[in-house]
């Protein structure tokens, strides 16, 4: 069944509807338990030369780099984020014969001409190969090709996360959350503490609408480890809901001194994404007291699983996550992202959910010709 759009509000549309019913959803993924789907990862995770291969484009690429780290600790086997639109472009770099693969492919449609052609290109060039397909449309070419296949399992996310607005959010956490819970360390009551800090960030509403209001022309965001995949998820979001008018950017705490850093000045506001790791917070409480120094206070707005120390100055602190990783409480912190996104392109007159009327940019990508192998 083909998703039904969520119907217009006049301040937000669609996607401040998708942002909020995130902590819902969640809590339905982690609701429906698949033996079906346990067993067959069970059966295919046991072979101790396995590799895993996280791919989809845009926010879906980004989905496999946050959730890579974790996977990788906990599976005890090789896990690689690769964007399908690398694997397409490259196929020999990225897929190998020999080793046994499980391709897990992220897709809110699953239509998108790279994601079809990546799951072709593994089945031609990989001896050994399985499929994991998460996605929220029930139509979608993804869900279609690999519904009945021996090889292949299916996920679909509820349906009323197949958002009809513009941007990923929904679509992006749920399939995000599916892969932690089924292939990773998380459980379901990790899921209930995530809905339930995200339920704090959406009542801070208020607080980010009037960070927006700020009305800064340069947004930097800085994580590490999985979190560098959450900055890069934050950056795209507001590029694209504000329509390409803000400059955003993104990295990790200790490669934004090198050069990079040359990005900001007065008018930039940095979200740090403060890691839950002890080890690697100390670099992100060093680039905090850094750049504060040099912007300002306001200049630095961070996002926590925990207070940060007094003399750094305020902190968003997202409450219950104490114990999670990086990967998991991204979830909750990819909230913030997607209102201040919101926030800020309401704030320069954009239509979030269809910051390109003319049709520059779609929300599925088309136009993309795929071409064989060898030709």
């Amino acid at each position: 069944m083909i998703n039904t759009p969520i119907p217009a509000q006049e301040d937000g549309g669609a996607t401040i509807l998708e942002i909020g019913q995130q902590p819902d959803a969640w809590r339905e993924v982690a609701a429906r338990p698949d033996e079906r789907a346990a067993e067959f990862l069970r059966d295919v995770a046991s072979r101790p030369d396995l590799r895993v291969i996280l791919t989809g484009a845009g926010s879906s690429a980004f989905a496999g780099e946050i959730a890579a780290p974790a996977l990788r600790r906990h599976l005890n086997r090789r896990v690689d984020a690769v964007a399908t639109t690398d694997i397409v472009a490259s196929p020999l770099d990225h897929l190998e014969r020999h080793t046994p693969t499980l391709l897990v492919s992220f897709g809110r449609s699953g239509n998108s001409p790279e994601s079809v052609a990546t799951t072709e290109l593994a089945d031609e060039l990989v001896d050994d190969v399985w499929h994991l397909i998460l996605t929220c449309d029930r139509a979608g070419e993804l869900g279609r090709r690999h519904g009945d296949r021996a090889n292949s399992l299916v996920v679909y996310m509820p349906e009323r996360t197949n958002d009809s607005g513009f941007a990923m959010t929904s679509s992006l956490t749920s399939m995000l959350l599916s892969a932690l819970l089924l292939l990773g360390p998380a459980q379901p009551s990790d899921a209930l503490a995530l809905a339930l800090a995200a339920e704090h960030v959406i009542d801070l509403q208020p607080d980010i609408r009037a960070l927006a209001k700020s009305k800064k022309q340069r947004f930097v965001y800085l994580g590490s480890g999985p979190l560098e995949g959450l900055a890069r998820e934050s950056a795209l979001k507001l590029l694209e809901l504000t329509a390409g008018e803000v400059v955003t950017y993104f990295d990790s705490p200790l490669g934004f001194r090198h050069g990079p850093k040359s990005v900001l000045d007065g008018d930039t506001l940095v979200v740090v994404y403060v890691s839950t790791d002890p080890h690697t917070r100390r670099y992100d409480l060093d680039i905090i007291a850094e750049i504060r120094a040099q912007l300002g206070p306001d200049g630095v707005t961070v996002i926590s699983a925990e207070p940060i120390p007094s003399e750094l100055g305020h902190a968003t602190v997202l409450p219950g996550l104490s114990g999670l990783n990086d990967s998991s409480v991204s979830l909750a912190y990819l909230v913030f992202a997607q209102y201040l996104a919101l926030f800020t392109s309401l704030e320069y007159g954009k239509t979030p959910d269809n910051p390109f009327p003319a049709g520059e940019v779609s929300r599925v990508v088309r136009g993309v010709t795929i071409y064989p192998m060898g030709r």
